[in-house]
């Protein structure tokens, strides 16, 4: 035995310190290998949708339901499961709502005694599938102790009586319904044991903040940044760039209301400024999208304050393109281009007439210089978005759980696309002075944005600040994927030949073997077994579109979980979901309301297509966690046998 194999198993005798502490551990680990492989759930491009979201947590994108009729069968009536289901997804308020009805007191005991043995049953069949240490750790600490006893008590005859005499107890002691809440949210957690979100919680959608809240709380996820993700870390680390383009946003969509009211961001100067500056204007380019429900008064100083943040915007983002020429973005630059006599703007050398003439705010001798008022506008929302503690949990979260990329059981994870030329191969991106293509692209930048929150230095942390916002709309950006952010264009040109942004070479040569092969190299994944999962871009199912490209070896996930994109896909989102018996795709239906989910046992039922289904179950072993398993068994056994041969002393 070598120094090197000597000091790694002292280190490791410290975890077990005996040689039968190494070989039970080393068995115990066999067990879990024996266990079917856990599911995965894959959603993206969420963008704020909460309810939806949240519910496809809830019921597992089928799994709740499968397991109910799995482990009762027969036993139930159609009626009986839906509201079992509705239990397990949201048991606080079904218990109560069906408890306030219950025509006598008997009977609201009658029926929580019943759902209750039924989570008992049911959360004791998604554990029979995961390993002793996982479920202790999984269940929750408010009346877990008697949980757990419940568990104990399933499928032993002798012990039926300890499972009445528990229940009994609980409804006496008058926390039945906590621990309903106990068992239905460890079920929950059972039935899904890893859920990867490819990116965009941010943006379009109402409530991005409950999504990242309910995230923050959920006990297995990663996270692969979307562009309106990084557009939010940008803000949050307080980059003006990112600022302006994320109130701008937020202004488009009627959604001002995250900012003050979810983050307690103080629009109020804002709003002055730009009812004050724009008074007379009647912002004839920037009506909201959608109808948000906003009276007329709050409509227009609404529209008021998205054309304040769209000037602003292009002002404060001129500054970031002169001071990173790497980012090549001078063509981005289009307020010095616009005519005012002739009413027109000249973009990539043709001139198209503007929508809208009034820049009251803009100095045409010095177009791109912040007003005064402008100025204090922008520094106050900067400095409010880097002090809100509620934003700063939330992309803490993102850093903590999340990456630009993820490699995991041969899926190669990532929001967009990998950068590509035109002739398949990838992109060369310079950035500060360094060229990069495909995984050193996305490693550097994945360093780039953890060193805007944590670098010491601040030429480094001021080039993660730029990066950030970069990513947004650069054209090498492996996050935005076009040509050019045509946010000027959208606003201020109707020609819609200015509007078009192009798509990265990657949409379209997604169907060339040797293209998808030279990825999958460049990642150091092998091209026969490996897959890209990517959101991003709506796949237009409606349409014909397929989501499954490359011949199953590329699934683009982005179904229209926000409602802004359901007439795109004619649809309410994907869920991809892998487990032991293959890989199946989940086109979900719109979810009528979380209300109707409670009290009426509504779901989303999605319809479900078979990817893969494997030829026997697999199992633990399977898995990149059963490669690691594996290891570490060597690790034991080799330990084991050091202290058999007296080479390390055990500590009795």
């Amino acid at each position: 035995m070598d120094a090197l194999e000597t000091t790694y198993l002292e280190a490791l005798s410290e975890l077990y310190p005996t040689a039968s502490e190494a070989a039970e551990a080393a068995a115990m680990l066999e067990g879990v290998l024996a266990l079917p492989r856990g599911t995965e759930l894959f959603a993206s491009d969420i963008h704020g949708e909460y309810n939806a979201f949240s519910h496809l947590l809830r019921n597992g994108s089928g799994a709740v339901r499968t397991l109910i009729a799995d482990t009762f069968g027969a036993g139930l009536t159609a009626g009986e499961a839906a509201e079992l289901a509705a239990v397990v997804a949201y048991p606080e308020e079904k218990a109560l709502g069906v408890l306030g009805r219950a025509a006598s007191d008997e009977a609201a005991d009658a029926w929580l005694a019943a759902t209750l043995s039924r989570l008992a049953a049911l959360a004791h069949a998604a554990a029979s599938r995961h390993g002793l240490a996982e479920v202790d750790a999984l269940i929750p600490a408010d009346f877990g102790a008697v949980a757990a006893a419940l568990l104990a008590a399933q499928g032993v005859t002798a012990k039926a009586g300890t499972a009445a005499a528990l229940i009994e107890a609980a409804i006496e002691g008058g926390y039945g319904v906590n621990l309903a809440i106990t068992l239905a949210e460890l079920t929950r957690h059972l039935v899904v044991d890893q859920l990867h979100l490819i990116g965009d919680v941010y943006d379009r959608g109402p409530a991005p903040h409950l999504i990242m809240d309910e995230l923050l709380d959920y006990p297995a996820v990663d996270v692969q940044w979307g562009n309106h993700d990084i557009l939010w870390m940008g803000a949050a680390a307080g980059s003006p760039g990112s600022v302006a383009n994320v109130v701008r946003i937020c202004a488009r969509y009627g959604n001002l209301s995250i900012l003050e009211d979810a983050y307690g961001i103080n629009l109020r100067p804002l709003a002055s400024f730009a009812a004050e500056a724009y008074a007379d204007d009647p912002c004839v380019a920037f009506a909201l999208k959608g109808n948000p429900g906003l009276s007329a008064a709050e409509t227009a100083l609404t529209e008021k304050i998205q054309k304040a943040m769209a000037v602003i915007q292009f002002k404060v983002e001129a500054a970031l393109i002169a001071a990173n020429p790497s980012f090549g973005l001078d063509d981005r630059n289009l307020l010095h281009r616009i005519d005012r006599e002739r009413g027109t703007v000249v973009v990539d050398g043709v001139e198209y007439a503007l929508t809208d003439t009034a820049f009251p705010t803009v100095d045409w001798d010095d177009p791109y210089r912040l007003t005064e008022g402008e100025a204090a506008v922008i520094e106050q929302l900067c400095a409010a978005f880097t002090r809100c503690e509620r934003l700063q949990r939330h992309m803490a979260f993102f850093l903590d759980h999340g990456s630009l990329y993820k490699i995991e059981n041969g899926n190669l994870l990532l929001h967009a696309c990998v950068p590509l030329a035109p002739d398949g191969s990838l992109l060369e991106v310079t950035l500060f002075g360094e060229t990069y293509r495909g995984r050193a692209l996305y490693d550097m930048v994945d360093a780039s944005v953890r060193a805007a929150f944590l670098a010491t230095d601040e030429e480094e942390r001021e080039r993660g600040l730029a990066m950030l916002w970069y990513l947004w709309l650069g054209p090498g950006s492996p996050l935005f994927a076009k040509s050019k952010m045509a946010t000027f264009e959208l606003y201020l040109i109707a020609d819609k030949a200015a509007r078009k942004e192009v798509k990265n070479p990657f949409y379209a040569l997604l169907d060339d073997p040797a293209v998808v092969d030279g990825i999958f190299r460049d990642f150091g994944m092998d091209p026969a077994t490996s897959r890209i999962i990517c959101g991003h871009v709506p796949v237009k199912a409606k349409d014909g579109e397929d989501p499954v490209k490359a011949a199953g070896r590329v699934l683009t996930i982005d179904g229209g979980f926000s409602s802004a994109y359901q007439k795109t896909t004619g649809l309410a989102g994907y869920t991809l979901v892998s487990n032991a018996e293959g890989l199946f795709l989940d086109a979900n239906e719109p979810l009528t309301s979380r209300e109707a989910a409670i009290q009426e046992n509504a779901d989303i039922i999605g319809a479900r297509r078979v990817l893969e289904r494997y030829d026997a179950p697999r199992t633990v072993a399977d898995t990149d966690e059963g490669a690691a398993i594996r290891q570490r068994i060597g690790d034991l056994r080799r330990l084991q046998a050091a202290y058999e041969a007296g080479l390390i002393p055990e500590d009795e």
